[in-house]
């Protein structure tokens, strides 16, 4: 049984992201900091479970509901945002075939609040081929593997208790994206982190590279079967993660639509009285941007609900979303700048922040012309994946 309804779990984000997501924005921005504050709220708050199934104990959403969270906590930090949306991938990915004894170590604490997650997917050698890994996986008793490898872009980096972490699971002339995923503990040894996240934007992620030196891992930690992932990666890592990055980037676009709103009722010119939200050619001009991010938000919240249902034309949506809504919110933030004036340019200003932010959603994998070329290939009817 579902524990709230969606309406009721999106009151209370609501409540945190004006309250303590916003109080710390700045201070997660200027400092480049991990935004505790707000991650540990979430978990208090009982929402931490919110795509763990229902029968595990959790809120049992989808992809849905990960976008609409995603978009109230970006609207006032997109760091916020993009790393409880990533535990939640986190999440999903490990409740997809999770066994009794997974369910016992993982899901019950995540479902608490007492346990956060993540992925651990990207490599340097693969840039937004994140499908494609090099960190091996070797078999060195019944119990047990071994790994190595480095990871890049891990996000919330040495503050999850857990990383989802993909491996090679075949021969250099294996099937394209057979690979596999096991959990590792934050406490395992030999894990070596890369220095502090230091980024023009998303600056709160912890977005940090992580060296896995001979780690031990217990087979019992293994998702699935091994070289199975590929399966996790277009029905659950792909909706959950591009709804969670759809949504963070809705809410950054909403925030500065709201920046040029405010900003064009208070402007008035001195010698007339008159006010710049009177100027026509400014009216023609955020009305347009208004129609954009209605337009995107109504392409991924139907993307979100069509995956949720199952529908067989939801993957390419999906795809798209995420594509869409990177040119909207690069595109709005940019005009609001415009629009606001020389203000706008003023250094840590929330457009400033906005506009660092917003410029990630091109580059971070699947990158935009990645999701384009997807969504060519599903129409075409050849595979996701190929030459």
């Amino acid at each position: 049984m579902i524990a709230r309804d969606l309406e009721s779990i999106l009151e209370q984000v609501q409540n945190i992201a004006k309250g303590v997501v916003a109080d710390n924005a700045n201070d997660v921005d200027r400092q480049a900091r991990w935004p505790e504050e707000a991650i540990r709220m979430l978990q208090k708050a009982g929402i931490a479970g919110l795509t763990v199934p229902a029968e595990y104990g959790g809120l049992g959403h989808g992809s849905f509901a990960v976008a609409q969270v995603c978009e109230l906590l970006g609207q006032e930090c997109g760091s916020t945002a993009m790393c409880f949306g990533m535990h939640c991938v986190g999440s999903a990915v490990l409740s997809a075939k999770a066994t009794s004894d997974q369910q016992e170590r993982f899901l019950h604490p995540i479902v608490a609040g007492e346990h956060l997650t993540t992925l651990s997917l990207s490599e340097a050698g693969t840039g937004s081929h994140f499908y494609i890994p090099s960190t091996q996986l070797d078999a060195i008793s019944p119990q047990a593997y071994r790994i190595n490898g480095t990871k890049t872009f891990v996000t919330n980096g040495n503050y999850a208790d857990s990383y989802v972490v993909s491996t090679v699971a075949a021969g250099p002339d294996g099937p394209l994206g057979e690979f596999s995923c096991i959990v590792v503990p934050a406490t395992s040894e030999g894990l070596e982190w890369g220095p502090p996240w230091s980024g023009m934007g998303m600056r709160g992620n912890s977005s940090r590279s992580l060296t896995l030196d001979n780690v031990e891992i217990e087979r019992n930690n293994l998702l699935g079967e091994e070289g199975d992932q590929i399966w996790y990666v277009f029905q659950v890592v792909a909706p959950i993660f591009l709804m969670a990055m759809t949504g963070t980037y809705l809410g950054i676009a909403s925030a500065a639509l709201e920046e040029a709103r405010v900003h064009l009722l208070k402007r008035q010119y001195k010698e007339s009285g008159s006010g710049l939200s009177q100027v026509p050619v400014v009216q023609h001009r955020l009305g347009c941007l208004w129609g954009m991010l209605e337009r995107t938000r109504r392409l991924c919240y139907h993307a979100a609900a069509s995956f949720d249902a199952g529908e067989p034309d939801a993957l390419p949506a999906v795809f798209t979303a995420k594509a869409e809504v990177a040119d909207c919110a690069v595109a709005i933030v940019n005009e609001v700048m415009t629009l606001s004036g020389g203000q706008a340019y003023r250094d840590e200003s929330r457009l400033h922040r906005l506009l660092r932010d917003a410029r990630a959603a091109h580059v971070m994998a699947p990158t935009t012309d990645v999701l384009r070329t997807w969504t060519g290939r599903v129409l075409l009817g050849l595979p996701i994946l190929g030459e």
